[in-house]
C-alpha cells in the first residue's frame, strides 16, 4: 500500500482528485470522530473535517515532513477546531451533556459506512469512551489519539504542541486518572 505522504505529494504535483479522494476515504471517519471530541456536535465536526481537507488541498498549510502525514493532518484539524471554538466562544460542556451525543453517535451512522462506528459498538470500547468523558478535555483528546487512533507519543506530542517528555508524563497521568474512574465504576 502506498504511503499517505506519497499520495499527498502526488496530489500536490498532479492535482489528482483521485489521490485526494483516497486520503479523504482513509481519514474521514477518524478525523470527524476526533473533531467531535472538541466540538460535541456531529455537523460541526463533519464541517471542520471538510475544512481541514480543503485547507490541505488548497496548500494553505504546508506539509513539511517533520511528522507523518496522519499526524500533520490531525494537527491541522485540531487547529481548525480550536479556531472554531474561539469564534463561537463555546465553553466546555458538562459530562452529562456529553453522553447524549455519544449515544447519538453510536446510533447515527450506518456501521458499514463508518469504521469508527463498528469499533465503538464493541462494549468495552463504549465503556472506555464513557469513562474518558469524565476527564478534562485535553485528557480526552490525548487518550482518544492513543487508544482509538493508535498514535505514538511522538505523534501525540506534535499534535498537542508539547515535548515528548511532557506528552509522556501527561499521558501517564491521564491513564492513571482513567484507571481510577474505570475501577470506581466496576465496584
Amino acid at each position: 500500500m502506498e504511503t499517505d505522504e506519497k499520495i499527498y505529494d502526488r496530489f500536490l504535483s498532479e492535482r489528482s482528485e483521485e489521490d485526494l479522494r483516497i486520503l479523504l476515504e482513509r481519514y474521514r471517519a477518524p478525523l470527524t470522530f476526533f473533531l467531535f471530541g472538541y466540538v460535541h456536535n456531529m455537523e460541526d465536526a463533519e464541517e471542520l473535517m471538510m475544512d481541514s481537507f480543503a485547507e490541505v488541498a488548497a496548500g494553505r498549510t504546508i506539509f513539511s515532513g517533520r511528522s507523518s502525514f496522519r499526524t500533520w493532518l490531525f494537527a491541522v484539524a485540531r487547529n481548525k477546531a480550536r479556531m472554531h471554538l474561539r469564534k463561537r466562544r463555546i465553553e466546555t460542556v458538562s459530562i452529562d451533556h456529553l453522553q447524549v451525543p455519544i449515544d447519538h453517535l453510536l446510533q447515527a451512522a450506518n456501521p458499514a459506512d463508518n469504521p469508527e462506528e463498528i469499533f465503538l459498538q464493541d462494549e468495552q470500547s463504549v465503556q472506555l469512551h464513557r469513562a474518558m468523558m469524565q476527564l478534562e478535555p485535553e485528557a480526552q483528546h490525548a487518550l482518544h489519539l492513543i487508544y482509538f487512533e493508535d498514535m505514538s507519543y511522538d505523534e501525540l506530542a506534535h499534535i498537542l504542541g508539547k515535548s515528548r517528555r511532557q506528552t509522556y508524563r501527561l499521558a501517564e497521568r491521564y491513564r492513571s486518572q482513567l484507571k481510577k474512574i474505570i475501577e470506581s465504576e466496576a465496584r
